[in-house]
């Protein structure tokens, strides 16, 4: 060949140890976890950019007995949260694999901590959701990762990196629960506080000026950023816009995977073994159809993740052999949602996890009517209100609220003053009116309930109290709540005009029905055996949790930790 020639494209990798489908937090997990431990390993992601609803989710995962709660002192016996586990479960606790979770949780957090770039901050003041129930932790089960600085990054990397949900971010930047939250809230009020804000939007000017974006990773974009410089680190190769569209099998067992890329298929091959971990069915309206047969199109239309979250893993799997596991609790991981519509037309969905539980809100049904503890967890509102709606009917509620509680606290997609209300109202976000009968008609709320209701509930609150669902009676009620509210940091009277509300429908984090899977996260087929060389997790795996929602944190922390298992069986580890 001339020194003039033009040497060849160099031909894309088609054989690897392993392969993982999805790049959210179980996904990437597994990848280097599998690299660490000596396997060639290649992800291939659907989408333009890597995450997933990870990236678009708190990043909080539940891992009860972690060293960094240890380190703050709460130090308990696995069988504790077994204990909890058992009774939250109910005739959905599978023994097995729970105490695979709380056997390799720990060492999980361990692996990564030492040997990624993933660090954590403790949740030492976050509760177990359901207090009163035998086991119930009061913190340290929960972890969030630490903010990452995307400056860090290589471009290549930052470039396929999902960018922080809108709905939930501050002109683009991402605000972390815990201290940098309280910080925000506290902003008009406490010095500190508002140097605090002041810094975090000066320096988030000057990177969107800069870079275009926001790179003040908190919450899951700091948690897949981690894990993307992570897997860099250790030779993970990572594909995007690259779908998996079918297994490929040797001899009965699954060796690889065909992807779709640039207009061709392509065979690669993985010498250990195939890990599902697409994210589960979100977006999925034909399977969410048939288990949700009380939401029109399963609620599709308000799930949370990234549409390209549509049941690929799943489907994937069943072709190959795999058992669809959907006799859970509950087949959708719920969380009340409001419908954000833009001026282009365009529509976002805002997930209600900070206001439900501050003083002087509450929810109601059409006959306007309480049905629920506000400040429980967001899956238990949704359960109640789907439990507390007639068949035929819709399900939606209202969250209300008076004046006094909107100029102080974010209510939905609307800021707390400094922040004008204005444009909510004017976009029809926000109902306001300026008395609760006026507001009920607005809504199509029956008038006379809902003033009878908000009666009741003021005359309890103006004590502190709340007697028809005992709102701040738990540690993880008084968490949600403001500590500089007295007496009880959840109640509060609405009384203040003019009065708001928010129409809430029943959205979704993601999926629990799924590939059903052994200890070892290994796909089982109908006769419960397990499918050589395949694995599902995340999502794709029916949730350890059957169903059930105990703890903030229990889809990512089940995801990372099975991702951790199965890539340390596929290296035999």
């Amino acid at each position: 060949m001339g020194h003039d020639a033009t040497p060849p494209a160099p031909v894309p990798e088609r054989e690897f140890d392993l392969v993982v489908v999805g790049s959210g937090a179980a996904g990437l997990t597994a990848a280097v976890t599998a690299a660490a431990h000596g396997l060639a390993v290649l992800v291939v992601e659907k989408d333009a950019v890597c995450g997933g609803a990870t990236a678009w989710s708190g990043g909080w995962i539940w891992v009860p007995c972690n060293r960094l709660a240890r380190a703050d002192g709460v130090v308990e016996d696995r069988a504790l949260p077994r204990r909890y586990l058992e009774h939250e479960l109910g005739r959905e606790f599978d023994a097995t694999r729970v105490d695979a979770l709380l056997e390799h949780g720990p060492a999980m957090i361990d692996f990564l901590e030492t040997r990624t770039a993933l660090q954590f901050v403790s949740g030492t003041a976050i509760a177990d959701i359901h207090g009163g129930t035998p086991g119930a932790g009061t913190g340290g089960r929960s972890l969030a990762p630490r903010p990452f600085d995307a400056r860090r990054m290589k471009r290549s990397l930052l470039a396929i990196t999902r960018a922080q949900k809108a709905e939930t971010a501050l002109f683009g930047m991402g605000i972390m629960a815990g201290p940098d939250l309280q910080r925000f809230l506290h902003a008009t009020r406490s010095a500190r506080a508002f140097w605090h804000v002041a810094a975090r939007l000066a320096r988030h000017a000057v990177d969107l000026v800069v870079h275009g974006r926001g790179l003040q990773f908190v919450n899951g974009p700091a948690l897949v950023a981690r894990l993307i410089v992570s897997a860099d680190a250790l030779g993970v190769g990572i594909r995007v816009s690259t779908p998996a569209v079918a297994l490929h099998r040797e001899g009965g067992a699954v060796r690889g995977v065909i992807v779709q890329s640039g207009g061709r298929r392509d065979t690669i091959r993985a010498r250990r073994g195939v890990v599902l971990a697409a994210g589960g069915f979100a977006h999925d309206a034909r399977l969410r159809s048939e288990l949700v047969a009380r939401v029109p199109g399963g609620g599709v239309a308000w799930a949370l993740p990234p549409p390209a979250v549509d049941g690929d893993g799943i489907r994937l799997g069943q072709a190959a052999g795999g058992r669809l596991f959907a006799d859970v609790a509950s087949p959708i991981a719920w969380c009340p949602v409001s419908v954000v519509r833009y001026r282009d037309g365009s529509t976002g969905l805002h997930p209600h996890i900070v206001d439900r539980g501050k003083p002087g809100i509450i929810g109601v049904l059409a006959n306007g009517r309480r049905f629920c503890n506000e400040a429980d967890g967001y899956h238990d509102y949704v359960t109640a209100m789907l439990a507390a709606i007639a068949p035929g009917a819709e399900v939606a509620s209202w969250l209300v609220c008076d004046h006094a509680f909107q100029r102080r606290y974010p209510f939905g997609l609307s800021k707390p003053f400094p922040f004008p209300v204005r444009p909510y109202v004017a976009s029809g976000y926000l109902e306001r009116a300026p008395t609760l009968a006026a507001l009920a008609h607005a809504c199509g709320i029956d008038v006379d309930g809902f003033v009878a209701t908000v009666d009741a509930y003021n005359r309890g609150a103006r004590r502190g109290e709340d007697p028809a669902f005992g709102r701040g009676s738990t540690r993880f009620n008084r968490g949600s709540g403001d500590a500089d509210h007295g007496p009880n940091p959840c109640v509060a009277p609405i009384e203040r005009p003019p009065f708001y509300a928010i129409k809430v429908l029943p959205g979704s984090f993601g999926t629990f029905a799924g590939l059903a899977t052994d200890a070892s996260a290994r796909v089982l087929d109908g006769t419960g055996a397990p499918l050589d060389g395949l694995y599902a997790v995340g999502g794709d795996q029916a949730n350890v949790m059957g169903g059930h929602y105990p703890a903030g944190g229990i889809n990512l922390g089940p995801a990372m930790t099975f991702g951790y298992v199965a890539a340390r069986h596929a290296a035999g580890s």
